[in-house]
């Protein structure tokens, strides 16, 4: 009987340590989980400098991922959702923000790499900007991530920055 009981609380303590259930296809973003980032998008040459902060959280019984950003305390900011399409068999993510745009996209990750490439729709964008293209891959214990926009039929450079962990932090919106 004490050899019952001590089996039972060791299958319950390894159940309970046992990292969360995560949709397979979900799995690369799992280094990214449970913290905060924070990288310096500021622009070559600009003055005012702009700080992006987020969170990454596994949601819907693993079957999704949700990140929230803010750039300089909600200035700013938008709210993705990251899920596996079974139909185009892809990675895919909606993202909407405060800005009153929001994108559609798909994901794929590059096997040599480990970079996570996207391509996403831009819905109502006031600036012109009807795609982006982005790419990110952890370095260490960096983010880094580096975009473009098709703004007004041509490509150009987006934002760029490399995102380190945080404390926990407020993610702030106005």
């Amino acid at each position: 009987m004490k050899c019952i009981a001590v089996l039972l609380v060791s299958v319950v303590w390894l159940a309970q340590a046992a990292e969360p259930v995560l949709h397979p296809k979900l799995e690369v973003f799992r280094p990214l989980l449970n913290s905060f980032w924070q990288g310096d998008l500021t622009e070559p040459g600009k003055t005012e400098t702009m700080i992006d902060k987020s969170s990454w959280l596994r949601v819907l019984n693993g079957q999704a991922i949700k990140t929230i950003h803010s750039i300089n305390e909600g200035a700013y900011g938008g709210e993705s959702m990251i899920f596996w399409d079974e139909k185009q068999q892809s990675l895919a993510y909606y993202y909407f923000t405060t800005a009153g745009f929001y994108t559609h996209g798909t994901m794929q990750v590059d096997e040599v790499t480990g970079a996570i490439v996207a391509l996403e729709q831009v819905e109502n964008n006031a600036q012109g900007i009807t795609q982006v293209r982005s790419r990110s891959v952890m370095q260490g214990e960096k983010l880094v991530v580096e975009s473009e926009y098709l703004k007004n039929g041509d490509w150009v450079k987006g934002h760029s920055a490399v995102y380190q962990r945080t404390a926990p932090t407020e993610i702030i919106f106005r």
